[in-house]
């Protein structure tokens, strides 16, 4: 029996395809910078702010990926979503002390509620998620 998968295939480039969905589908903004974050945390309202970390090495990315839209549909899109680019991904892990991806960062307005790190239950979501939207800001 003869392996004729090539050897030599080039490293993976470019967003995983179920990221890309998030962007080009339901239109969530990639941030780039700290200038993006401050930018789109400034807006009124509930935020998420979907850290990936590297779906080469995660496989658990692709899953939140797919979560992330659904579990926004089942908070009635009371919140907005944007997705954080793997060059300031690290900082904000380190900021807000979300280490594990994927994270989901929630905010009201640009005060931090907290995070849902790795891939969890779906009931799990729905109690996180409903409980950190329900915290009051200062």
């Amino acid at each position: 029996m003869h392996d004729h998968a090539p050897h030599n295939l080039p490293p993976a480039t470019g967003i995983h395809p179920l990221i890309a969905r998030l962007e080009s589908a339901f239109h969530y903004p990639r941030l780039g910078s700290a200038h993006d974050v401050t930018e789109f945390l400034a807006r009124p309202g509930p935020h998420c702010l979907f850290i990936p970390g590297d779906p080469r090495r995660n496989l658990e990315t692709a899953d939140a990926a797919v979560i992330l839209p659904e579990l926004r549909l089942a908070f009635q899109n009371a919140f907005d979503c944007a997705v954080i680019d793997d060059a300031i991904e690290a900082a904000l892990r380190e900021e807000y002390r979300a280490l594990k991806t994927p994270g989901l960062l929630f905010f009201r307005g640009p005060a931090y509620l907290g995070a849902i790190e790795k891939v969890r239950d779906w009931s799990d979501y729905l109690a996180r998620t409903g409980h950190l939207l329900s915290l009051e800001t200062a």
